[in-house]
């Protein structure tokens, strides 16, 4: 909670104004990106929503520019969503504002404290990856991370 209300007071330092995602555009770009065109169904099944919840967030993201109806690459008869340029280019921007908010929270810590944090904060959303049954893919090499 305090980490949420700190990005939300402090959207301007080291983020451009108006370039904030809302959460679920955020974590929908940041799946795509990472699995490649998902249909309605395949984002049902790693999120664990109902089709109505996703038809709303894929609108609302299709309106912003930041996806696109396309159809299945791999010859499926269900369209995929893919993130276009501008979906990449504000899903870029926001995580650089996230880590710079978190550059900022951490700065007097030492490095050992900051890793071993990262350390426990993957340790801990995996947990809850496992108990969900869901989850997140990861990508594959630890400068992605």
């Amino acid at each position: 909670m305090l980490l949420s209300r700190y990005m939300h007071l402090h959207k301007g330092k080291g983020r451009r104004t108006g370039s904030a995602l809302d959460r679920s555009a955020y974590i929908l770009l940041s799946r795509i990106r990472t699995q490649g065109p998902m249909s309605i169904g395949q984002l049902g099944d790693a999120f664990g929503l109902d089709a109505s919840t996703l038809n709303r967030q894929t609108a609302a993201a299709m309106r912003a520019g930041l996806v696109e109806r396309i159809p299945d690459p791999e010859g499926g008869m269900a369209r995929k969503f893919r993130i276009t340029e501008e979906g990449e280019r504000r899903l870029d921007e926001e995580r650089t504002g996230l880590v710079a908010s978190l550059d900022r929270i951490m700065a007097d810590w030492p490095e050992e404290d900051i890793a071993a944090f990262a350390h426990y904060l993957r340790r801990f959303n995996s947990g809850i990856e496992r108990l969900h049954g869901m989850p997140w893919p990861r990508p594959h090499t630890a400068e992605q991370l």
